[in-house]
C-alpha cells in the first residue's frame, strides 16, 4: 500500500473526526460530561536518519519504524512496532548481510500509563511497560570470529515525569532481562515553547531538551563500550518541532547531537563502536548528529 496515500487518507479522516469531536465538546460545555473512551487507537510512522541506541550507531543509514497502540480506559495499553532497514549497507555492526527493505526487530509492548494531578498546575506522569523484542533470525560474527545467532530479548521500562513546570524533568529506567542483563537510566529536562497557538494546546510547538544516560557494567560491556565498569554514558541535546495538523493528526521533526563527554574509556568505546561501520577504526568520532520526521494518527 502506498504510504503517502495512507497517511493522507488518515489525515482527512482524522480531521473530519476532529470536527465531530469539537461538536461533542461543545455539547459537553452545555452541561454534558465527556466520558473517557473505552478504547483509543494511535498509529505512527517514524523516519530516522540513523539507528541510534545509547548515543551510538546501531545502523549508520536511515530506518523506518511503523507502530500501533491501543489504550483502554486511558490507563492500560498494548502496542507493536518494527524497525525496517532502508539501505543495503545497514546490516548492523556484525555485518550480517543485505537488510534493505527488511524488518530487523519486532517489539510487542504491554503497559500501564497515567498522569496524576499533584497540584492544580503540576502533574506526575507514570509509564510502566514490558517489551518482548523479537529479532529476525540471522547470523553474525562475534569478537572471537565464530558465528552466532542474535537472540531475542525482553525489557522492563519505567518512566516518570513532572508536567506543568517550566523545565519538565523525565526519568527513564530500562532493564534488559535477556541480552546482557544490563540497566540503563536516562534523565532529561526540556521546555515546550508555543510557536503558534496558546501555551496549553499549541498548534505548532518547539521543545529543546538535554538528556544524560547512565549504564551499569553489564550494559556497557554488552555494548562493547567497557568491560570493567559502567558509568556516565551518552549526553544528548535535542530540538523537536510538533505540528498539530488537526485534533487527530500530528507531524513531528527533530534534530539531535549525542556524545560521550564525561568518561574517557567509554568515549573510546563509543569511537570503536561507531568506527566498526567503516574499517574498525577505534579513532572514529564518538559523537553523532542525526534527525528524523514522523506522523501520528489517533482515534
Amino acid at each position: 500500500m502506498n504510504i503517502r496515500k495512507t497517511v493522507c487518507a488518515a489525515a482527512v479522516f482524522g480531521c473530519v473526526a476532529g470536527a465531530t469531536a469539537a461538536d461533542e465538546v461543545a455539547e459537553a460545555e452545555k452541561g454534558e460530561v465527556e466520558e473517557t473512551p473505552i478504547v483509543s487507537a494511535e498509529f505512527g510512522l517514524q523516519f530516522d536518519s540513523k539507528y541510534m541506541t545509547y548515543g551510538v550507531m546501531d545502523g549508520k543509514d536511515p530506518i523506518l519504524t511503523p507502530s500501533a497502540q491501543l489504550t483502554f480506559f486511558d490507563w492500560a495499553y498494548v502496542g507493536v512496532e518494527s524497525i525496517f532497514d532502508l539501505t543495503k549497507g545497514n546490516g548492523k555492526r556484525g555485518g550480517y548481510g543485505n537488510r534493505a527493505a527488511k524488518w530487523t526487530t519486532l517489539d510487542a509492548i504491554v503497559g500501564i500509563a497515567h498522569e496524576f494531578e499533584l497540584t492544580e498546575d503540576i502533574g506526575l506522569s507514570v509509564d510502566v511497560n514490558y517489551i518482548y523484542e523479537y529479532l529476525r533470525r540471522h547470523r553474525y560474527h562475534n569478537t572471537s570470529g565464530a558465528d552466532k545467532d542474535m537472540g531475542d530479548t525482553q525489557y522492563i521500562n519505567l518512566e516518570l515525569g513532572l508536567t506543568g513546570l517550566w523545565l519538565e524533568p523525565t526519568l527513564a529506567v530500562e532493564r534488559d532481562l535477556m541480552a546482557d542483563d544490563g540497566t540503563y537510566v536516562n534523565f532529561s529536562v526540556g521546555h515546550t515553547f508555543a510557536l503558534i497557538g496558546d501555551e496549553e494546546d499549541p498548534t505548532l510547538s518547539f521543545t529543546p531538551s538535554v538528556a544524560q544516560g547512565f549504564g551499569n557494567t553489564q550494559r556497557t560491556r554488552g555494548y562493547d563500550l567497557a568491560a570493567d565498569h559502567g558509568g556516565v554514558m551518552d549526553t544528548t541535546i535535542k530540538g523537536e518541532f510538533e505540528w498539530a495538523v488537526c485534533d487527530h493528526v500530528a507531524l513531528t521533526a527533530y534534530i539531535a547531537y549525542s556524545d560521550y563527554w564525561f568518561d574517557s574509556k567509554l568515549r573510546d568505546g563509543a569511537r570503536a563502536y561507531n568506527g566498526a561501520w567503516g574499517h574498525g577504526d577505534k579513532y572514529a568520532d564518538s559523537w553523532n548528529f542525526y534527525g528524523g520526521v514522523g506522523v501520528t494518527v489517533s482515534f
